[in-house]
């Protein structure tokens, strides 16, 4: 997810997907560490996602 979609959401709506990409990294990290994934790059691209979120919620809060 891009910074530019993630600044046209609004509060309630970062915090739904916070939670969801956060539980969706979760499960694909456990599924790593019993099987290998195929496209382990995935797991970095759910993290960095996960943050821009939680930067942007941390920022919003702040103002």
């Amino acid at each position: 997810m891009k910074q530019s979609e993630i600044k046209e959401l609004s509060v309630a709506d970062l915090q739904e997907k916070f939670v969801a990409l956060k539980k969706n990294y979760t499960d694909l990290k456990m599924a790593h560490a019993i099987t290998p994934l195929e496209n382990p790059v995935q797991l970095r691209g759910l993290r960095k996602s996960v943050a821009r979120i939680a930067t942007e919620l941390t920022k919003r809060e702040l103002q």
